[in-house]
């Protein structure tokens, strides 16, 4: 018994030439039928003739449901009375044996765009989130016969799964859907939103994380819809963003922290000037301060440096002690 995916080895015919044969075998049925009718034989030679062509006529009619067409991308999953005999991956137009039930799935890339989730941070912050996933099915045999059709449709109301492909792959996409959401889930849960909520600046956050964030979420979806026979392309991270409820409040933290880490890097130059000043007209004795002086001037400096108004001059029209 097979139990993966296999190329089916059964009987491939061309289909133009059965195609061909079919009209001409229908036409030999006709011709004999309308000869038997015209002919005057007797009733029971008749009667044969009739049972003869009746037979060969349903024959034919059988015939014709052998034909398949398979389009660039697409694939027949082969069934002899509930047993997998391979799949045709071949583009063309053939004729199997009509006893075959042939399950029609599409090969193509789909694109899977979900609508943002609520899920918590590493640090319980709760944050929406969304992805865009690219997937396509490539293991016949697992799409068709390793999962339930009832757990794929489980939310799409009153929609049996039936032969038509575009339902089937509705119900495929459904499947990804739910699988993806619990990767993301997971994903969302393993790292924080930002470095405002970790200790460490080197470590990979959701907004900093980009490919290597989207490539983790790539691996946990694949590793979700491998029993079903279905490859993740492309999965990516497309919405990120603070839950409504606490928005507003990390808007302002976002902006503290933005005000604190400008005002360091204002302090921080402002003392370098101030330093570089003091050495400079040390170094070239332009002017000899004692330590109360020093302090001034820095004082003065550092008003003037780290001011968010612009500083208003003060002239000294006595001496430098006065």
């Amino acid at each position: 018994m097979k139990t993966k995916e296999e190329v089916f080895s059964g009987v491939k015919l061309a289909g133009i030439p059965m195609l061909i044969f079919n009209f001409l075998f229908m036409a030999a049925i006709i011709g004999v039928f309308s000869w038997a009718v015209g002919a005057g034989l007797s009733t029971i030679a008749t009667t044969i003739i009739m049972i003869v062509l009746s037979v060969l006529f349903i024959l034919n009619c059988l015939f014709w449901g052998g034909f398949m067409q398979i389009e660039p991308n697409e694939a027949r999953v082969m069934i002899f009375f509930g047993k997998y005999e391979g799949t045709v991956k071949e583009n063309g137009f053939f004729w199997v044996n009509p006893f075959y039930t042939k399950k029609k799935l599409t090969l193509r890339a789909r694109n899977l765009d979900a609508d943002p989730i609520k899920v918590n941070d590493k640090t319980g912050n709760p944050i929406m989130i969304g992805m865009v996933v690219v997937w396509r099915v490539t293991d016949t045999y697992k799409a068709s016969f390793d999962i339930d059709n009832a757990s794929m449709t489980a939310t799409i109301a009153g929609t049996p799964v039936t032969d038509n492909v575009n339902q089937k792959m509705k119900a495929y996409e459904n499947f990804v859907k739910i699988q993806a959401d619990a990767a993301l889930r997971k994903v969302a849960g393993i790292y924080a939103y930002d470095h405002s909520s970790t200790e460490n600046e080197n470590d990979i956050t959701l907004r900093s994380g980009g490919e290597e964030i989207n490539e983790i979420l790539e691996k946990q979806i694949n590793e979700r819809l491998t029993i079903a026979g279905i490859e993740v392309v492309e999965a990516r991270i497309n919405y990120l963003a603070y839950a409504p409820e606490i928005a507003s409040i990390m808007l302002r933290r976002q902006q503290a922290d933005a005000i604190i880490a400008a005002r360091e890097k204002i302090v921080d130059g402002a003392v370098g000037m101030v330093k570089m000043a003091l050495n400079k007209l040390s170094e070239e004795g332009i002017i000899d301060l004692d330590e109360d002086k020093k302090a001034a001037m820095v004082s003065n400096l550092l008003v003037v440096l780290c001011s968010e108004e612009n500083a208003q001059p003060v002239l000294n029209t006595g001496t430098l002690h006065q």
